[in-house]
């Protein structure tokens, strides 16, 4: 058996248990110094202790191999397949690149991605759609495993300072801004700025605020104003120009990171996560408790990702009925392909059915990792005759591992391997020859040509169906 070093996957795995280091090492069979010198890494896992543990923290081998490394696998499958023309790399060669060669493994893909956008660029200057600085500041988050620890420990402190509590964040906040910045919060008059969320007049020393949000909505804004004026320094740190293409990527990463402060404000992490674990992660039950959206809750639970006080780490993502990916964010394994758009059997697109309904599913992708994801419609805007609003699905997804503590898994058999749904990371590069939603066919792969019989090939079929 090759050394297994996974300290920080065991000391993680026990935290989420709420176990202590000594009440896991009786468990186990060793004594606590053995454990402690395993969790630092100082020992390598031997195969019966690993057996043992797989038992007593209720997960299988593959638990073992880190959620980044897992991540970082399928960034690689998907890049050496789009940059090799399909022929990709050996799935064993690609493991020993990622669990060995870490930093060689990040540098490939960085390439890659700066391929990916100098071929975009390119289409671009041909007229075939300009790339944005939306998808560098997308990039950006992800790479941060969506959390942000200065940030979040920088807006639990202001919350406790000023007495934040679940939904009455609103009179805190703009007390806070008028007593330390002068700044005075009105409302927009009805009509006056349409789409128009939050807007700062420096010389009235006024912070207009929309009169169509709720009073947490509300609340959001000024903090986010808050964020710009009292975490401007921090803000510039986090997001060094060098990071980015330009100044209006760098302007939206400042942006995003002041939205992250604002929710970690609305929502205490220590409050949100307590409230979350009892209520078992029900997101509506926690929309309740802190007077936020469906969409807000979940982002925050992705962002549950504090060292000793984790949540379940989950992946986040939004997207609109034509398939756009607008958020993506992931503390998971799970792996958001940046080609080949994404799968139709996701169950992310199975929310526009019922809208308003919350939908469950067991995802397996190729690499045989599963997943459980929930997934709902979210809506915004449109308040008014002629003034369309905004449709989205909210999905949020976490290893499979972990359903069992979501409210969501009631009445599911998890253990049900064939109940789960095959899907894949898009068309141009999922290894699924055979499924009866394939639009495209994978990148590189040659395509049979037989016209002595009929073939399901969905993408080349013409006719009635």
């Amino acid at each position: 058996m090759q050394k297994l070093f996974a300290g920080a996957r065991i000391r993680r795995l026990r935290e989420e248990l709420l176990m202590r280091q000594a009440e896991l090492a009786r468990a186990v069979g060793v004594s606590p110094s053995y454990l402690n010198q395993i969790e630092h890494d100082r020992r390598p896992l031997s195969a019966a202790v690993l057996i043992r543990l797989t038992d007593v923290l209720g997960v299988d081998v593959e638990a073992f191999a880190s959620d980044q490394e897992a991540r970082v696998l399928a960034d690689l499958h998907e890049a050496t397949t789009d940059a090799l023309g399909g022929e990709g790399v050996p799935a064993d060669e690609l493991r020993e690149l990622a669990s060995s060669l870490p930093s060689v493994s990040r540098a490939l893909l960085t390439l890659h991605r700066r391929y990916r956008s100098a071929v975009e660029q390119a289409s671009a200057l041909a007229g075939d759609g300009a790339p944005t600085p939306y998808e560098e500041v997308r990039d950006f988050f992800y790479d941060c495993d969506n959390y942000i620890a200065d940030l979040d420990v920088a807006a639990e402190r202001l919350a406790a300072e000023e007495g934040v509590r679940p939904g009455r964040a609103r009179s805190p906040l703009i007390e806070r801004l008028a007593r330390r910045h002068g700044i005075e919060v009105r409302e927009l008059e009805l009509g006056a700025a349409p789409g128009v969320l939050r807007r700062l007049d420096p010389a009235q020393r006024v912070l207009f605020v929309s009169r169509e949000l709720r009073p947490t909505q509300q609340a959001f804004q000024v903090a986010t104003q808050l964020a710009f004026l009292e975490l401007a320094e921090l803000l510039s740190e986090l997001t060094p120009l060098p990071l980015f293409s330009g100044s209006e990527a760098r302007a939206l990463a400042r942006i995003g990171l002041a939205n992250y402060f604002a929710g970690a404000v609305v929502m205490p992490y220590a409050s949100f996560r307590s409230a979350a674990e009892e209520l078992r992660f029900d997101v509506e039950g926690l929309c309740s408790v802190f007077d936020v959206g469906f969409e807000s809750a979940c982002h925050r639970l992705s962002t549950l990702q504090r060292p000793g006080a984790r949540g379940v780490p989950f992946a986040f993502v939004r997207v609109d009925r034509a398939g756009n990916m607008s958020k993506r964010q992931s503390a998971s394994s799970f792996h958001f392909s940046r080609i080949g758009g994404t799968c139709p059997l996701w169950s992310v697109y199975e929310a526009f059915t019922a809208p308003g309904r919350v939908q469950r599913q067991v995802a397996e992708m190729p690499d045989g990792r599963r997943y459980f994801w929930i997934a709902k419609t979210v809506q915004s805007g449109g308040q008014g005759y002629a003034r369309p609003g905004k449709t989205f699905a909210v999905g949020l997804g976490c290893d499979l591992r972990h359903a069992h503590r979501l409210v969501y898994s009631a009445g599911l058999d998890l253990s049900d391997g064939e109940a789960a749904t095959p899907i894949g990371l898009g068309c141009k590069v999922c290894d699924r020859p055979s499924c009866t939603q394939r639009a495209l066919p994978a990148v590189g792969r040659p395509i049979v040509v037989d016209e002595t019989s009929a073939r399901l090939a969905p993408y080349a079929v013409v006719g009635p169906r």
